[in-house]
């Protein structure tokens, strides 16, 4: 289906956060946007407050009329729902166009100039970074993010004039080949998912047939040290980027008083003085591939300074809470090995002389089985580590595989211990802690807000 043809938009699966954003831009668009979600929460409130019609029980008689015209209907749905899900077996017997997310945002792809960020780790923070940029200059930009963008308080940006549309690209369930990208960043390509892809080869596969998608004429942003090989169409070039070496780079970084500036060094224009928002270590390098994307497609010197000054970060992506002399809380989405290490690390960089706590909640029990040494190492840059029981999400329990795996492989001398997520407020009431975090994808993050309360009363 062409985007001329949709008048109507349904979405099984209404609530989730790359869904809000698709359904956003169709809301935006003037379509009936409606949908089904199995329980309400803050975000589909918000989007029945602009205009969206959503309904919580499974059930036929709810689709309303417009979105029963097989001809101009997009349904569009979340691989999370059930195959015999009423509303889906209907649209699917009744001949109606039925995507998933990621084949939608293919299609808005070739609509428009689609910026994609692609990358086991780093692709959210650096595609809201490179959204905010170009949404703040004279280029302007349409973005479908991750997260919720703190500058916005959404996770949609809308453009009435732009051409380019930012996009995340996912490498799960293989959803980023079905983009066609005008330019892509990829920030990292750490093995991942392998209760999809089965191996790192098949992993490190996935994302060189991805770079075959890029269109002739774009460019292709990719970390100077990743394992795979790109394998770009001819008429698409190819930059490389990292912290320090690359054709983007960063040079005389300062690192003073919570404080970073350094100078963005670029084949096209080096920019100095660039003042980061969020000052954090790794944003150094986030934002040299943000910034990469945004210089390529036109923004300007003193557009970048301002856009990564006025950068405030993504939601549950180093998030500060709390941040006084005597109290750190922050919540961090990492839940992959190596961004455990480079949040540590950050931490670690920030906080030299205090002590620093992490509250873990390993995400899935097929990545926690492959990787618990090297959560492991990365958590053993702390001073503490308490691990609470594994978040599911899709998958069943694996006979042997706990949070314990990661406990019993910390190194000598990190102070351990395990709890239940509904015992943590009543531990966090009952010690005072210097620098906190929270780390995982899974729910342990909704505590936050009475994490923060309680710390907060501290100070008092």
């Amino acid at each position: 289906m062409e985007l001329k043809d949709i008048k109507a938009v349904y979405f099984v699966g209404a609530g989730g956060i790359g869904m809000s954003a698709i359904a956003r831009y169709f809301i935006h668009k003037g379509m009936v946007v409606a949908g089904y979600d199995k329980t309400p929460s803050d975000l589909t409130r918000q989007l029945e407050k602009e205009g969206m019609l959503i309904h919580y029980e499974e059930n036929v008689d709810e689709i309303p009329h417009a979105c029963r015209n097989v001809n101009s209907c997009l349904v569009i749905y979340t691989p999370a729902i059930p195959k015999d899900h009423k509303e889906l077996v209907y649209f699917n017997e009744g001949g109606f166009t039925v995507e998933k997310r990621a084949q939608v945002l293919g299609t808005l792809t070739r609509a428009h100039k689609g910026l994609c960020f692609a990358g086991t780790h780093g692709k959210t923070t650096t595609s809201t970074m490179c959204a905010h940029i170009m949404h703040q200059s004279h280029v302007d930009c349409n973005a479908f993010l991750g997260g919720i963008a703190k500058n916005y308080g959404t996770n949609y940006i809308l453009s009435d004039h732009s051409d380019y549309v930012v996009i995340e690209a996912d490498e799960f369930d293989r959803s980023f080949h079905w983009l066609r990208p005008w330019m892509s960043v990829i920030t990292a390509t750490d093995p991942d998912h392998l209760d999809i892809y089965g191996t790192k080869e098949a992993y490190l596969e996935s994302f060189r047939h991805y770079t075959t998608l890029i269109q002739p004429g774009g460019a292709l942003i990719i970390h100077k040290n990743l394992e795979m090989k790109a394998d770009v169409q001819e008429g698409v070039k190819v930059y490389d980027y990292s912290h320090d070496e690359g054709d983007f780079h960063a040079e005389n970084i300062v690192i003073d008083n919570g404080n970073i500036t350094f100078d963005f060094i670029s084949p096209i224009e080096t920019v100095k003085g660039i003042e980061l928002g969020q000052p954090v270590p790794i944003n150094i390098e986030n934002s040299v591939a943000a910034m990469a994307m945004a210089q390529l497609n036109g923004c300007n010197a003193e557009e970048l300074r301002y856009g990564m000054k006025t950068f405030q970060g993504a939601v549950r992506r180093f998030d500060y809470k709390v941040r006084t002399p005597h109290h750190v809380f922050l919540s961090d989405y990492a839940h992959h090995p190596n961004e455990i290490f480079q949040s540590t690390k950050s931490l670690r960089e920030l906080y030299k002389d205090r002590k620093i706590t992490a509250i873990f909640q390993p995400h899935l029990y097929t990545r926690t089985r492959d990787f618990y040494k090297e959560f492991a190492d990365a958590l053993s840059q702390l001073d503490e580590v308490i691990l609470c029981d594994i978040y599911p999400a899709r998958e069943l329990p694996i006979e042997g595989v706990t949070s314990k795996l990661i406990y019993d492989n910390l190194k000598p001398g990190v102070e351990k211990s395990m709890v239940h997520k509904e015992d943590v407020l009543e531990l966090v009431k009952n010690r005072d802690f210097d620098v906190l975090v929270v780390l995982g994808a899974g729910d342990l993050d909704n505590l936050c807000p009475q994490i923060t309360k309680i710390i907060e009363s501290k100070e008092q």
